[in-house]
Protein backbone atom coordinates (compact mmCIF):
# COMPACT_ATOMS: atom_id res chain seq x y z
CA UNK A 1 0.00 0.00 0.00
CA UNK A 2 1.45 3.26 -0.65
CA UNK A 3 -1.75 5.36 -1.15
CA UNK A 4 -4.79 5.95 0.90
CA UNK A 5 -7.54 4.54 -1.41
CA UNK A 6 -9.62 1.28 -1.31
CA UNK A 7 -10.99 0.26 -4.57
CA UNK A 8 -10.48 2.31 -7.67
CA UNK A 9 -13.66 1.97 -8.54
CA UNK A 10 -15.17 3.80 -4.83
CA UNK A 11 -12.61 6.52 -4.70
CA UNK A 12 -14.89 8.86 -6.60
CA UNK A 13 -18.66 7.98 -4.77
CA UNK A 14 -15.83 8.50 -1.17
CA UNK A 15 -14.68 11.74 -2.34
CA UNK A 16 -18.46 13.00 -3.47
CA UNK A 17 -20.24 11.45 -0.41
CA UNK A 18 -17.39 13.22 2.11
CA UNK A 19 -17.35 16.73 0.82
CA UNK A 20 -21.60 16.34 0.99
CA UNK A 21 -20.84 15.14 4.86
CA UNK A 22 -19.60 19.15 5.22
CA UNK A 23 -21.97 21.53 3.83
CA UNK A 24 -25.31 21.74 2.76
CA UNK A 25 -25.17 19.60 -0.37
CA UNK A 26 -26.87 16.40 -1.59
CA UNK A 27 -25.30 13.83 -3.70
CA UNK A 28 -27.53 12.02 -6.78
CA UNK A 29 -29.18 8.55 -5.27
CA UNK A 30 -26.63 5.84 -5.45
CA UNK A 31 -28.89 3.53 -7.31
CA UNK A 32 -28.81 5.36 -10.27
CA UNK A 33 -25.01 5.15 -10.84
CA UNK A 34 -24.47 8.74 -11.32
CA UNK A 35 -22.24 11.05 -9.60
CA UNK A 36 -23.44 14.26 -8.85
CA UNK A 37 -23.20 16.77 -6.17
CA UNK A 38 -25.99 19.61 -6.09
CA UNK A 39 -26.72 22.13 -3.65
CA UNK A 40 -29.62 21.15 -1.02
CA UNK A 41 -31.47 24.07 -1.67
CA UNK A 42 -31.66 25.49 -5.09
CA UNK A 43 -33.66 28.95 -6.19
CA UNK A 44 -34.67 27.47 -9.39
CA UNK A 45 -35.72 31.24 -10.80
CA UNK A 46 -31.64 32.06 -11.07
CA UNK A 47 -29.64 30.93 -13.71
CA UNK A 48 -28.24 27.52 -12.61
CA UNK A 49 -24.21 26.64 -13.04
CA UNK A 50 -22.98 23.55 -13.72
CA UNK A 51 -19.94 22.14 -14.31
CA UNK A 52 -17.39 19.12 -14.37
CA UNK A 53 -15.30 16.44 -15.69
CA UNK A 54 -12.88 13.53 -14.76
CA UNK A 55 -12.54 13.50 -11.20
CA UNK A 56 -8.78 13.26 -9.68
CA UNK A 57 -8.49 17.15 -9.95
CA UNK A 58 -10.14 17.65 -6.44
CA UNK A 59 -11.32 19.89 -5.01
CA UNK A 60 -12.74 20.83 -8.35
CA UNK A 61 -15.51 20.86 -9.08
CA UNK A 62 -17.47 19.50 -6.17
CA UNK A 63 -15.57 21.48 -3.98
CA UNK A 64 -16.77 24.73 -5.72
CA UNK A 65 -20.90 23.85 -5.11
CA UNK A 66 -22.74 26.04 -2.98
CA UNK A 67 -24.34 29.45 -2.58
CA UNK A 68 -22.42 31.76 -4.88
CA UNK A 69 -20.65 29.53 -6.87
CA UNK A 70 -21.88 26.21 -8.75
CA UNK A 71 -25.22 24.75 -8.73
CA UNK A 72 -23.90 21.37 -9.20
CA UNK A 73 -20.96 19.09 -10.21
CA UNK A 74 -20.86 16.20 -12.10
CA UNK A 75 -18.36 13.95 -11.85
CA UNK A 76 -16.85 11.52 -14.20
CA UNK A 77 -14.24 8.50 -13.27
CA UNK A 78 -10.07 9.64 -12.75
CA UNK A 79 -9.43 11.52 -15.76
CA UNK A 80 -12.59 10.59 -17.81
CA UNK A 81 -15.80 12.75 -18.70
CA UNK A 82 -18.91 12.16 -17.11
CA UNK A 83 -21.59 10.29 -19.52
CA UNK A 84 -24.57 12.51 -20.98
CA UNK A 85 -27.45 10.84 -18.74
CA UNK A 86 -25.55 12.20 -15.79
CA UNK A 87 -25.12 15.54 -17.31
CA UNK A 88 -28.57 15.83 -18.68
CA UNK A 89 -29.85 14.76 -14.82
CA UNK A 90 -28.42 17.10 -13.29
CA UNK A 91 -29.68 20.15 -16.07
CA UNK A 92 -32.80 18.62 -14.70
CA UNK A 93 -32.52 18.92 -11.32
CA UNK A 94 -31.19 22.24 -10.67
CA UNK A 95 -32.46 24.14 -13.96
CA UNK A 96 -35.90 26.13 -13.50
CA UNK A 97 -37.04 29.26 -15.08
CA UNK A 98 -33.98 30.64 -15.34
CA UNK A 99 -31.88 28.09 -17.36
CA UNK A 100 -28.95 26.87 -16.68
CA UNK A 101 -25.11 27.62 -18.03
CA UNK A 102 -22.74 24.83 -18.40
CA UNK A 103 -19.27 26.11 -17.86
CA UNK A 104 -17.27 23.47 -19.61
CA UNK A 105 -13.07 22.63 -20.09
CA UNK A 106 -12.07 22.61 -23.58
CA UNK A 107 -11.40 18.72 -24.03
CA UNK A 108 -12.99 16.97 -26.66
CA UNK A 109 -14.98 14.72 -24.31
CA UNK A 110 -16.04 17.11 -22.32
CA UNK A 111 -17.56 19.55 -24.92
CA UNK A 112 -19.07 16.51 -26.77
CA UNK A 113 -21.07 15.01 -23.31
CA UNK A 114 -21.98 18.44 -21.93
CA UNK A 115 -22.84 19.51 -25.26
CA UNK A 116 -25.09 16.05 -26.31
CA UNK A 117 -26.86 16.92 -22.77
CA UNK A 118 -27.59 20.42 -23.43
CA UNK A 119 -29.36 19.59 -26.43
CA UNK A 120 -31.60 17.11 -24.94
CA UNK A 121 -32.60 19.23 -22.36
CA UNK A 122 -33.33 22.10 -24.34
CA UNK A 123 -35.28 19.34 -26.31
CA UNK A 124 -37.15 19.28 -23.17
CA UNK A 125 -37.70 23.59 -22.90
CA UNK A 126 -34.60 24.17 -20.69
CA UNK A 127 -32.64 27.11 -21.83
CA UNK A 128 -29.21 25.97 -21.49
CA UNK A 129 -25.91 27.73 -22.93
CA UNK A 130 -22.27 26.62 -22.11
CA UNK A 131 -19.30 28.66 -21.61
CA UNK A 132 -15.95 27.46 -23.00
CA UNK A 133 -13.10 27.15 -20.92
CA UNK A 134 -9.56 27.51 -22.55
CA UNK A 135 -7.13 29.41 -20.79
CA UNK A 136 -3.51 26.88 -20.95
CA UNK A 137 -1.33 28.94 -23.50
CA UNK A 138 1.23 25.81 -23.44
CA UNK A 139 1.00 24.81 -26.83
CA UNK A 140 1.47 27.71 -29.18
CA UNK A 141 0.04 26.36 -32.22
CA UNK A 142 -2.67 24.16 -30.90
CA UNK A 143 -6.38 25.00 -32.20
CA UNK A 144 -7.77 24.13 -29.17
CA UNK A 145 -6.31 24.96 -25.78
CA UNK A 146 -7.17 23.01 -23.17
CA UNK A 147 -9.07 24.38 -19.94
CA UNK A 148 -7.00 24.08 -16.94
CA UNK A 149 -6.90 25.90 -13.80
CA UNK A 150 -8.43 28.87 -14.86
CA UNK A 151 -12.04 27.23 -15.01
CA UNK A 152 -12.16 27.63 -10.84
CA UNK A 153 -12.23 31.32 -11.24
CA UNK A 154 -14.95 31.31 -14.17
CA UNK A 155 -17.44 29.00 -11.37
CA UNK A 156 -16.10 32.34 -9.11
CA UNK A 157 -17.10 34.98 -11.12
CA UNK A 158 -20.22 33.42 -12.75
CA UNK A 159 -21.40 32.75 -9.13
CA UNK A 160 -21.28 36.41 -8.71
CA UNK A 161 -23.21 37.22 -11.28
CA UNK A 162 -25.99 34.83 -10.38
CA UNK A 163 -26.21 36.03 -7.10
CA UNK A 164 -27.24 39.53 -8.82
CA UNK A 165 -29.69 37.96 -10.84
CA UNK A 166 -28.44 38.46 -14.23
CA UNK A 167 -30.27 36.79 -17.33
CA UNK A 168 -28.92 33.90 -18.98
CA UNK A 169 -28.44 35.88 -21.68
CA UNK A 170 -25.99 38.37 -20.14
CA UNK A 171 -24.45 35.74 -17.37
CA UNK A 172 -23.25 33.74 -20.32
CA UNK A 173 -21.88 36.61 -22.65
CA UNK A 174 -19.90 38.08 -19.92
CA UNK A 175 -18.74 34.91 -18.64
CA UNK A 176 -17.39 33.74 -22.06
CA UNK A 177 -15.56 37.46 -22.17
CA UNK A 178 -13.95 36.79 -18.97
CA UNK A 179 -13.13 32.75 -19.81
CA UNK A 180 -11.31 34.44 -22.83
CA UNK A 181 -9.12 36.69 -20.82
CA UNK A 182 -7.41 33.78 -18.67
CA UNK A 183 -3.88 32.74 -19.42
CA UNK A 184 -2.81 29.75 -17.17
CA UNK A 185 1.05 27.19 -17.25
CA UNK A 186 1.67 24.68 -15.52
CA UNK A 187 4.85 23.35 -14.31
CA UNK A 188 5.43 19.78 -12.52
CA UNK A 189 8.70 18.14 -11.38
CA UNK A 190 6.90 14.90 -11.47
CA UNK A 191 3.82 12.92 -13.10
CA UNK A 192 1.00 11.92 -10.78
CA UNK A 193 0.04 8.48 -9.61
CA UNK A 194 -3.45 7.10 -10.71
CA UNK A 195 -5.38 4.76 -7.67
CA UNK A 196 -4.64 1.03 -8.34
CA UNK A 197 -1.99 2.03 -11.11
CA UNK A 198 2.07 1.75 -10.39
CA UNK A 199 3.78 4.76 -10.82
CA UNK A 200 5.14 5.52 -13.63
CA UNK A 201 7.31 8.86 -12.56
CA UNK A 202 8.66 11.54 -15.82
CA UNK A 203 10.67 13.74 -15.11
CA UNK A 204 10.42 18.25 -14.74
CA UNK A 205 8.13 19.21 -17.81
CA UNK A 206 6.50 22.64 -18.36
CA UNK A 207 3.03 22.96 -20.00
CA UNK A 208 1.99 20.11 -19.20
CA UNK A 209 -2.46 19.29 -18.98
CA UNK A 210 -3.97 18.53 -15.73
CA UNK A 211 -4.56 14.80 -17.35
CA UNK A 212 -1.15 13.60 -16.63
CA UNK A 213 -0.46 14.25 -20.47
CA UNK A 214 3.63 15.07 -20.70
CA UNK A 215 4.00 19.05 -21.25
CA UNK A 216 5.18 21.06 -23.93
CA UNK A 217 8.77 20.48 -23.26
CA UNK A 218 10.99 18.95 -20.48
CA UNK A 219 13.37 21.13 -18.25
CA UNK A 220 15.39 21.12 -15.40
CA UNK A 221 15.14 23.91 -12.93
CA UNK A 222 17.25 24.25 -9.93
CA UNK A 223 15.56 26.09 -7.46
CA UNK A 224 12.14 27.62 -7.16
CA UNK A 225 12.81 30.97 -8.78
CA UNK A 226 14.21 29.49 -11.84
CA UNK A 227 10.67 27.31 -12.20
CA UNK A 228 8.70 30.47 -11.56
CA UNK A 229 10.35 32.38 -14.24
CA UNK A 230 10.02 29.73 -16.24
CA UNK A 231 6.16 29.82 -16.35
CA UNK A 232 5.96 33.56 -15.79
CA UNK A 233 7.97 34.11 -18.58
CA UNK A 234 5.53 33.16 -21.41
CA UNK A 235 2.79 34.14 -19.69
CA UNK A 236 3.50 37.68 -19.47
CA UNK A 237 4.66 37.99 -22.79
CA UNK A 238 1.26 36.63 -23.42
CA UNK A 239 -0.37 38.65 -21.16
CA UNK A 240 1.36 42.04 -22.29
CA UNK A 241 0.81 41.66 -26.25
CA UNK A 242 -2.76 40.86 -25.27
CA UNK A 243 -3.52 43.49 -22.94
CA UNK A 244 -0.65 46.11 -22.31
CA UNK A 245 2.30 46.98 -20.17
CA UNK A 246 0.40 48.40 -17.83
CA UNK A 247 -1.86 46.28 -16.66
CA UNK A 248 -2.51 45.61 -13.23
CA UNK A 249 -3.37 41.52 -12.54
CA UNK A 250 -5.29 38.94 -10.85
CA UNK A 251 -2.79 35.93 -10.06
CA UNK A 252 -3.51 32.46 -9.40
CA UNK A 253 -1.24 30.19 -7.99
CA UNK A 254 -2.61 26.32 -8.19
CA UNK A 255 -1.75 23.36 -6.32
CA UNK A 256 -1.31 20.57 -8.49
CA UNK A 257 -1.67 18.40 -6.01
CA UNK A 258 1.84 17.04 -4.63
CA UNK A 259 3.29 20.56 -2.96
CA UNK A 260 3.80 21.43 0.50
CA UNK A 261 2.67 24.36 2.47
CA UNK A 262 6.20 25.60 2.32
CA UNK A 263 7.01 24.87 -1.32
CA UNK A 264 3.71 26.87 -2.19
CA UNK A 265 4.64 29.95 -0.12
CA UNK A 266 7.94 30.03 -1.78
CA UNK A 267 6.47 29.67 -5.02
CA UNK A 268 4.07 32.42 -3.59
CA UNK A 269 6.79 34.77 -2.88
CA UNK A 270 8.53 34.01 -6.26
CA UNK A 271 5.76 35.41 -8.36
CA UNK A 272 4.92 38.24 -6.30
CA UNK A 273 8.48 39.74 -5.82
CA UNK A 274 8.85 39.11 -10.09
CA UNK A 275 5.71 40.54 -11.07
CA UNK A 276 5.85 43.13 -8.27
CA UNK A 277 3.15 43.57 -5.61
CA UNK A 278 2.43 46.90 -7.14
CA UNK A 279 1.30 44.90 -10.32
CA UNK A 280 -0.80 42.57 -8.50
CA UNK A 281 -4.22 43.97 -7.50
CA UNK A 282 -5.73 40.93 -6.46
CA UNK A 283 -4.42 37.07 -5.91
CA UNK A 284 -5.97 34.27 -5.14
CA UNK A 285 -4.56 32.76 -1.53
CA UNK A 286 -2.11 29.70 -2.74
CA UNK A 287 -4.03 26.34 -2.62
CA UNK A 288 -4.96 23.01 -4.25
CA UNK A 289 -7.83 23.91 -6.87
CA UNK A 290 -7.83 22.44 -9.91
CA UNK A 291 -5.20 19.55 -8.92
CA UNK A 292 -3.80 16.33 -10.90
CA UNK A 293 -4.33 13.73 -8.18
CA UNK A 294 -1.11 14.26 -6.19
CA UNK A 295 1.45 15.86 -9.26
CA UNK A 296 4.47 17.70 -7.80
CA UNK A 297 4.14 21.05 -9.86
CA UNK A 298 1.77 24.05 -9.87
CA UNK A 299 0.21 26.27 -12.38
CA UNK A 300 0.00 30.42 -12.55
CA UNK A 301 -3.38 31.95 -14.29
CA UNK A 302 -3.18 35.71 -14.97
CA UNK A 303 -6.53 37.91 -15.57
CA UNK A 304 -6.79 41.80 -16.09
CA UNK A 305 -7.77 43.11 -12.94
CA UNK A 306 -10.59 44.96 -14.55
CA UNK A 307 -13.11 46.54 -11.28
CA UNK A 308 -15.55 44.12 -11.96
CA UNK A 309 -13.33 40.84 -11.71
CA UNK A 310 -11.69 42.19 -8.93
CA UNK A 311 -15.29 42.87 -7.26
CA UNK A 312 -16.67 39.23 -8.33
CA UNK A 313 -13.65 37.80 -6.83
CA UNK A 314 -12.95 39.24 -3.29
CA UNK A 315 -17.05 38.41 -2.68
CA UNK A 316 -17.38 35.59 0.11
CA UNK A 317 -19.26 32.70 -1.12
CA UNK A 318 -19.78 29.28 0.56
CA UNK A 319 -17.76 26.60 -0.40
CA UNK A 320 -14.99 26.49 1.46
CA UNK A 321 -12.55 24.75 -1.25
CA UNK A 322 -12.84 28.31 -2.47
CA UNK A 323 -9.38 29.96 -0.33
CA UNK A 324 -10.18 33.49 -0.75
CA UNK A 325 -8.02 36.81 -1.80
CA UNK A 326 -5.71 39.48 -0.74
CA UNK A 327 -4.21 42.86 -1.87
CA UNK A 328 -0.41 41.85 -2.23
CA UNK A 329 1.58 44.30 0.25
CA UNK A 330 5.00 44.70 1.32
CA UNK A 331 5.47 43.13 4.86
CA UNK A 332 5.77 45.47 7.54
CA UNK A 333 9.38 45.59 8.95
CA UNK A 334 9.82 46.12 12.75
CA UNK A 335 13.16 46.97 14.11
CA UNK A 336 14.80 43.88 16.13
CA UNK A 337 16.60 44.33 19.62
CA UNK A 338 19.25 42.09 19.78
CA UNK A 339 21.22 41.09 23.23
CA UNK A 340 18.94 43.75 24.86
CA UNK A 341 20.88 42.87 28.21
CA UNK A 342 24.78 42.64 26.83
CA UNK A 343 27.11 45.27 27.97
CA UNK A 344 30.31 46.04 26.95
CA UNK A 345 32.22 42.77 27.02
CA UNK A 346 35.04 42.37 30.12
CA UNK A 347 38.18 41.91 30.84
CA UNK A 348 40.36 39.25 28.76
CA UNK A 349 41.96 36.16 30.05
CA UNK A 350 44.34 34.15 27.70
CA UNK A 351 44.14 30.54 29.14
CA UNK A 352 40.67 30.96 29.52
CA UNK A 353 40.23 31.53 26.15
CA UNK A 354 42.47 29.22 24.80
CA UNK A 355 40.81 26.60 26.09
CA UNK A 356 37.43 27.27 25.21
CA UNK A 357 39.02 27.20 21.82
CA UNK A 358 39.90 24.23 22.13
CA UNK A 359 36.60 22.55 22.74
CA UNK A 360 35.42 24.67 19.76
CA UNK A 361 38.11 22.77 17.61
CA UNK A 362 37.13 19.43 19.05
CA UNK A 363 33.69 20.14 18.65
CA UNK A 364 34.33 21.05 14.53
CA UNK A 365 36.54 18.08 14.27
CA UNK A 366 33.70 15.47 15.57
CA UNK A 367 31.14 16.99 13.26
CA UNK A 368 30.67 13.82 11.37
CA UNK A 369 31.38 11.42 13.93
CA UNK A 370 28.60 13.22 15.73
CA UNK A 371 26.02 13.64 12.47
CA UNK A 372 26.74 9.60 11.86
CA UNK A 373 25.77 8.54 15.73
CA UNK A 374 22.46 11.27 15.12
CA UNK A 375 21.44 9.42 12.48
CA UNK A 376 21.22 6.04 14.21
CA UNK A 377 18.37 7.84 16.62
CA UNK A 378 17.25 10.83 14.78
CA UNK A 379 17.62 13.35 11.64
CA UNK A 380 21.65 13.35 11.56
CA UNK A 381 22.55 16.89 12.82
CA UNK A 382 23.93 16.48 15.86
CA UNK A 383 27.11 17.13 14.51
CA UNK A 384 25.98 20.21 12.77
CA UNK A 385 24.27 22.08 15.16
CA UNK A 386 27.35 21.39 17.69
CA UNK A 387 29.40 22.68 14.91
CA UNK A 388 27.83 26.07 14.60
CA UNK A 389 27.76 26.66 18.35
CA UNK A 390 31.74 26.11 18.07
CA UNK A 391 31.81 28.21 15.08
CA UNK A 392 30.18 31.01 16.41
CA UNK A 393 32.21 30.97 19.64
CA UNK A 394 35.72 30.83 17.99
CA UNK A 395 34.49 33.99 16.12
CA UNK A 396 33.72 35.86 18.98
CA UNK A 397 36.79 34.35 20.60
CA UNK A 398 39.07 35.53 17.50
CA UNK A 399 36.90 39.20 17.72
CA UNK A 400 38.24 39.27 21.67
CA UNK A 401 33.89 39.59 22.18
CA UNK A 402 33.49 37.46 24.79
CA UNK A 403 34.60 38.46 28.69
CA UNK A 404 37.08 35.49 29.01
CA UNK A 405 38.46 37.22 32.34
CA UNK A 406 35.21 37.86 33.96
CA UNK A 407 32.99 33.92 34.40
CA UNK A 408 29.92 35.53 35.06
CA UNK A 409 29.82 37.45 32.55
CA UNK A 410 31.12 34.76 30.36
CA UNK A 411 28.81 32.26 31.20
CA UNK A 412 25.59 34.94 30.25
CA UNK A 413 27.54 36.04 26.99
CA UNK A 414 27.86 32.05 26.02
CA UNK A 415 24.22 31.47 26.98
CA UNK A 416 23.20 34.33 24.29
CA UNK A 417 25.52 33.56 21.29
CA UNK A 418 24.50 29.81 21.81
CA UNK A 419 20.65 30.40 22.02
CA UNK A 420 21.20 32.85 18.15
CA UNK A 421 23.45 30.54 16.60
CA UNK A 422 23.06 26.82 17.81
CA UNK A 423 19.56 25.99 17.43
CA UNK A 424 17.84 22.92 18.22
CA UNK A 425 17.03 21.57 21.45
CA UNK A 426 20.80 21.18 22.13
CA UNK A 427 22.01 24.61 21.40
CA UNK A 428 18.80 25.82 23.73
CA UNK A 429 19.30 23.29 26.34
CA UNK A 430 23.26 24.58 26.45
CA UNK A 431 21.77 28.35 26.36
CA UNK A 432 20.10 27.19 29.54
CA UNK A 433 22.53 25.94 31.09
CA UNK A 434 25.17 28.86 30.52
CA UNK A 435 23.15 31.48 31.46
CA UNK A 436 21.88 29.74 34.93
CA UNK A 437 25.30 28.69 35.56
CA UNK A 438 26.20 32.67 34.98
CA UNK A 439 23.48 33.80 37.17
CA UNK A 440 25.01 31.46 39.85
CA UNK A 441 28.22 32.59 39.85
CA UNK A 442 27.16 36.31 39.84
CA UNK A 443 25.65 35.34 42.97
CA UNK A 444 29.06 34.24 44.49
CA UNK A 445 28.57 30.31 43.97
CA UNK A 446 31.84 28.25 43.22
CA UNK A 447 31.70 26.98 39.45
CA UNK A 448 30.93 22.89 40.85
CA UNK A 449 28.05 24.53 42.52
CA UNK A 450 27.29 27.07 39.86
CA UNK A 451 27.19 24.47 37.27
CA UNK A 452 24.98 22.06 39.39
CA UNK A 453 22.67 24.75 39.40
CA UNK A 454 22.47 25.62 35.57
CA UNK A 455 21.86 21.32 35.45
CA UNK A 456 19.06 21.79 37.80
CA UNK A 457 17.52 24.14 34.88
CA UNK A 458 18.03 22.08 32.65
CA UNK A 459 16.37 19.43 34.23
CA UNK A 460 13.43 21.84 34.75
CA UNK A 461 12.78 22.93 31.65
CA UNK A 462 14.17 19.75 29.33
CA UNK A 463 12.23 17.37 31.59
CA UNK A 464 15.43 14.76 31.75
CA UNK A 465 17.17 12.98 33.76
CA UNK A 466 20.24 11.02 34.60
CA UNK A 467 19.16 7.31 32.83
CA UNK A 468 17.65 9.03 29.93
CA UNK A 469 20.33 8.68 27.29
CA UNK A 470 20.81 12.42 27.26
CA UNK A 471 24.31 15.17 27.28
CA UNK A 472 22.87 14.58 31.30
CA UNK A 473 24.34 11.56 31.25
CA UNK A 474 27.77 12.60 30.70
CA UNK A 475 27.56 16.07 31.79
CA UNK A 476 26.24 15.31 35.50
CA UNK A 477 28.71 13.07 36.71
CA UNK A 478 31.51 15.41 34.85
CA UNK A 479 30.26 18.08 37.24
CA UNK A 480 30.18 15.66 39.72
CA UNK A 481 34.26 15.23 40.02
CA UNK A 482 34.85 18.38 39.05
CA UNK A 483 36.22 18.85 42.54
CA UNK A 484 39.05 16.51 41.83
CA UNK A 485 40.34 18.28 38.42
CA UNK A 486 40.24 18.13 34.30
CA UNK A 487 41.23 14.51 34.45
CA UNK A 488 38.95 13.56 36.74
CA UNK A 489 36.01 15.00 35.04
CA UNK A 490 36.81 13.69 32.00
CA UNK A 491 37.18 10.31 33.06
CA UNK A 492 33.72 10.86 34.48
CA UNK A 493 32.30 12.12 31.24
CA UNK A 494 33.83 9.64 29.28
CA UNK A 495 32.15 6.43 31.27
CA UNK A 496 28.96 8.67 31.67
CA UNK A 497 29.00 8.85 27.58
CA UNK A 498 29.83 4.98 26.92
CA UNK A 499 26.98 3.98 29.29
CA UNK A 500 24.43 5.47 26.75
CA UNK A 501 25.41 2.69 24.29
CA UNK A 502 23.74 0.20 26.78
CA UNK A 503 20.60 1.43 27.30
CA UNK A 504 17.53 0.19 25.81
CA UNK A 505 15.41 3.59 26.49
CA UNK A 506 15.46 6.75 26.23
CA UNK A 507 13.37 9.53 28.33
CA UNK A 508 13.78 12.61 26.41
CA UNK A 509 14.61 13.91 22.95
CA UNK A 510 14.10 12.41 19.86
CA UNK A 511 16.10 8.90 20.89
CA UNK A 512 12.80 8.65 22.20
CA UNK A 513 10.08 7.43 19.92
CA UNK A 514 13.29 5.14 18.61
CA UNK A 515 12.78 1.83 18.72
CA UNK A 516 15.35 -0.35 21.86
CA UNK A 517 16.98 -2.53 19.08
CA UNK A 518 18.06 0.95 17.22
CA UNK A 519 19.29 2.27 20.41
CA UNK A 520 21.96 -1.16 21.52
CA UNK A 521 25.41 0.02 20.94
CA UNK A 522 24.99 3.86 19.78
CA UNK A 523 26.50 6.51 22.12
CA UNK A 524 23.91 9.67 22.56
CA UNK A 525 25.58 12.04 20.45
CA UNK A 526 25.12 14.77 22.98
CA UNK A 527 26.80 12.46 25.31
CA UNK A 528 29.61 12.29 22.95
CA UNK A 529 29.93 15.88 22.64
CA UNK A 530 30.19 16.80 26.49
CA UNK A 531 32.80 13.61 26.51
CA UNK A 532 35.24 15.24 24.17
CA UNK A 533 34.81 18.87 25.45
CA UNK A 534 36.19 17.80 29.07
CA UNK A 535 38.23 15.52 27.25
CA UNK A 536 39.64 18.78 25.51
CA UNK A 537 39.68 20.37 29.02
CA UNK A 538 42.04 17.72 30.58
CA UNK A 539 44.40 18.36 27.86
Amino acid sequence: MDRFFNRPADVVTQVLNSTAAGAALAVADPASGMRILARAALDRSRVALLSGGGAGHEPSHAGFVGRGMLSAAVSGEIFASPGVAAVHAAIRHCSGSGGALLIVKNYTGDRLNFGLAAEQARREGVDVRMCIVADDIALADAPRPRGVAGTVLVHKYAGYLAELGLTLDDLTERTQAFANSLLSLGLSLSSCTLPGHAPQPRGAELGLGIHNEPGARRIDPQDAAEAVQLVLTPLLEQAVQRFGIGTRWIVMLNDLGGCSTQELAVLADEVMRRIGRERIALMVRPAALMTSLDMHGFSLTLLPALPEYVEALSTPVEPLAWPGVFEPRAPGIFAVVEDAGATAVGAQDGAVAAAIDGIARVLLAAEQTLDELDARIGDGDAGSTFAAGARAVADALRRQSLSTGEPAKLCDELGRLLAHAMGGSSGVLLSILFTATGTALAAGRGWQGALGEGIARMRHYGGAAPGDRTMLDALIPAVEALDQGFAAAARAAREGADRTATMRRAGAGRASYVPEHALVGAIDPGAEAVARAFASLAG
